[in-house]
Order: C-alpha cells, then sequence, then structure tokens
C-alpha cells in the first residue's frame, strides 16, 4: 500500500519535520471571498515520526465488542527536536512569529507539548509565540488566515490542517511538502501524492510537483533558484498563462514548459 511507502520513508530515514508552505500564488485560486496572496502566506511544520502514525493500533474482540485502540504516544526528544526546528525557522522569517496548534484542553497528554514550546521559547526571545486549539485554528486558517507566520503541530493535526490549507490556495494542485532531516537525506513530495487514475493522460497538474523542487533547492540554501522557481510559477499563474491547478484544466507538459521557459 502506498501508505507502507511513505510511512517507511518517514520512519526508516527519520524525517521528523514535514514542512508544508501554504502559500496563495494567485487570488483567483483562494475559495475564500476577498483574500489575497499578502494573506496566505504562512508555513507548517508538522511533527512526522510520532503521534498515531508511528503507532499499529490493535482491534480486538468480536460483535459488540470490537474495540479499536492506538496509542498517542509524543516523546520529550520528539517534540524538542521539532519545536527547535520551527522556532529556528520562525527567526528567519520577518515577522518572527510561531504559534503552537494542539488540543491540550481536551487531550491532556498534549500538555507536554505546552510545557516545552514554553521551555524551548526562553532560547528564542525574539519570536513571537502562541498557542491556539486545533479546532479554533481551522476556524482562523478560513476566517483569518494572515494571523499566522510558521505553525507548529503534531502528526495527526498537521495533516488535517495542511489540506485545509492547500485548499485555500487553491487545492492539492498546488501544495509542497518536505519530509526532513536536518543534515541528512531528505524528501520533497506534492502533498497530492500520486493520482493513479490520471496516470498516461497528461492531465495532472506538476504545480505541487515543481514547487516541492523550489522546497528543496531553498533547503538545500539555493535560495536564487529557489525563488526563481517560485516567481516563475506565480506569473504563469497570476498571468494566466497557467490556468489552474486542477486535473484536466491544461496539459501536464504544457504546464511544465511553461514553467520552465520563464525561468
Amino acid at each position: 500500500m502506498e501508505r507502507d511507502v511513505i510511512l517507511t520513508l518517514r520512519r526508516r530515514l527519520d524525517l521528523y519535520v514535514n514542512l508544508r508552505p501554504i502559500v496563495l500564488y494567485d487570488e483567483r485560486l483562494c475559495p475564500v471571498k476577498g483574500k489575497r496572496p499578502a494573506d496566505i502566506d504562512f508555513i507548517v511544520v508538522r511533527e512526522n515520526t510520532e503521534d498515531v502514525y508511528g503507532q499499529t493500533g490493535q482491534i480486538t474482540g468480536t460483535g459488540a465488542d470490537e474495540t479499536a485502540s492506538v496509542p498517542m504516544l509524543f516523546t520529550r526528544p520528539g517534540i524538542e527536536r521539532v519545536m527547535r526546528y520551527a522556532f529556528e525557522l520562525a527567526r528567519t522569517r520577518p515577522r518572527k512569529k510561531l504559534t503552537l496548534v494542539d488540543k491540550a484542553n481536551a487531550i491532556p497528554v498534549q500538555e507536554l507539548w505546552r510545557r516545552i514550546f514554553d521551555e524551548i521559547g526562553d532560547d528564542f526571545r525574539d519570536v513571537q509565540r502562541d498557542t491556539m486549539y486545533v479546532d479554533a485554528c481551522t476556524m482562523w486558517m478560513v476566517l483569518k488566515p494572515e494571523q499566522f507566520d510558521v505553525i507548529v503541530t503534531t502528526n495527526l493535526f498537521g495533516d488535517i490542517i495542511t489540506d485545509l490549507g492547500a485548499a485555500l490556495c487553491g487545492g492539492l494542485g498546488v501544495a509542497a511538502s518536505g519530509n526532513i532531516h536536518p543534515g541528512r537525506v531528505s524528501m520533497f513530495e506534492p502533498v497530492h501524492g500520486s493520482a493513479p487514475k490520471y496516470a498516461g493522460q497528461n492531465v495532472a497538474s506538476p504545480v505541487g510537483s515543481i514547487g516541492a523542487l523550489a522546497l528543496m533547492l531553498r533547503h538545500l540554501g539555493e535560495r536564487d533558484a529557489a525563488d526563481a522557481i517560485e516567481r516563475a510559477i506565480r506569473e504563469g499563474l497570476r498571468g494566466g498563462r497557467i490556468k489552474g491547478v486542477e486535473a484536466g484544466v491544461q496539459r501536464t507538459n504544457d504546464v511544465a514548459e511553461l514553467i520552465a521557459s520563464s525561468l
């Protein structure tokens, strides 16, 4: 199964950071009225190896006694390393703001995230920080996305809120992600993964994949190349040469050639 491929890669390579930019390239792609590119430009740091994703769980019993359970497991080292990465990332951005998203009011074990957030925050006094419950976060991502700069969150919540973030920017076809272990082998991919039903038809949008290349180059320190690719995507969409990011709107290789010719 595809789940086994991606989760195995993340675990075996210990890719503990899942980095997902939420960037609106063009106003016409946003389904929320009145939101501009300047309003939707933030990044989510999702812990990538723990939580329920890192556990097999079990189903026991039969009939009315059948029960499914899986531990929501977090470790201090696992939280600390992704938290430090998020603070360091926030420090590099103009607004220098980090928001922790959790559900500590209803899931008491997530209080560990809050304690570690405060502890590490003492080493980053130049970074503004706040906390938000995940249900409130999904609401504010729609109503006031401009308040966010960098979000750090759990594996499960990060998976959910970044799909919402992609929808704000036009859909999964535009979204890129990085699976990162700083200083070691890392992996970059479109958020949507594969799309077997479109295989061989030349109809899937390559924007998410090309954006993942830009994200990889930025991770490797090739900022000028990353900026050039992102600028080519942005200008192609705003100028109307790239008609959209939905499958079938434009031929895959035509979009790729448009972006390549702009570099």
